[in-house]
């Protein structure tokens, strides 16, 4: 169960990137509450995992309160790496030449002094193999961002990285990925309604 962190001061104005000492805004924390009372009804979840950014934190505590673990912080589920361009406002990044590329060719992008979104995938992608290798047969909820959780959808889609920004996802929205013997199941996208359990796999 993938979940991008709540509402910050910075959503949708800057590109904020790993730059520390961003937390939470009062509505990203209504939306954590929220969240974790949606959590709170599902029965069986064995972990909750969190990206070691403080909004990430800040967002996963509410839901592992919600259904009794501790949060395991994993590096893999860390925000992309955007170099030079952290701290940016996204009204100056999209007058760039580069922002079309960002938006159109992401695969053959690399972010000046950071990471190339191939590199995000591929890390996602093994942090996400590893907590379910750890995790067989057991519900988990990965508290990460919106450009890695997305990456990792077209992933399990099968979709070319190069349309990986047609994908939306919302501040605390959730993401379910079923991961079984073959190909992953993308039970739902950016879903940020009150009924996640009817997203989880119907067993007999």
């Amino acid at each position: 169960m993938l979940v991008r962190h709540g509402h910050t001061p910075t959503t949708g104005k800057v590109l904020p990137g790993r730059a520390k000492g961003l937390h939470l805004s009062p509505e990203g924390k209504s939306q954590a509450e929220k969240v974790a009372d949606h959590f709170s009804v599902v029965n069986g979840i064995a972990a909750v995992y969190s990206s070691p950014m403080e909004r990430t934190i800040e967002t996963a505590k509410p839901i592992a309160n919600s259904v009794g673990v501790k949060v395991r912080r994993h590096r893999g589920l860390i925000e992309a790496d955007f170099g030079s361009w952290t701290g940016k406002k996204l009204s100056d990044l999209r007058k760039l030449p580069d922002w079309k590329q960002v938006q159109n060719n992401p695969s053959g992008f690399r972010f000046p002094s950071g990471e190339s979104f191939l590199e995000i995938q591929s890390r996602i992608a093994k942090a996400i193999a590893d907590i379910v290798e750890e995790h067989r047969g057991e519900i988990v909820v990965a508290v990460s961002h919106a450009d890695t959780i997305k990456t990792l959808i077209a992933t399990a889609l099968g979709t070319p990285l190069d349309l990986f920004q047609r994908i939306n996802i919302s501040p605390c929205s959730v993401s379910p990925i079923l991961y079984g013997p073959s190909s992953p199941h993308v039970l739902a996208v950016n879903s940020t309604g009150a009924d996640i359990i009817s997203l989880l796999p119907k067993t007999s």
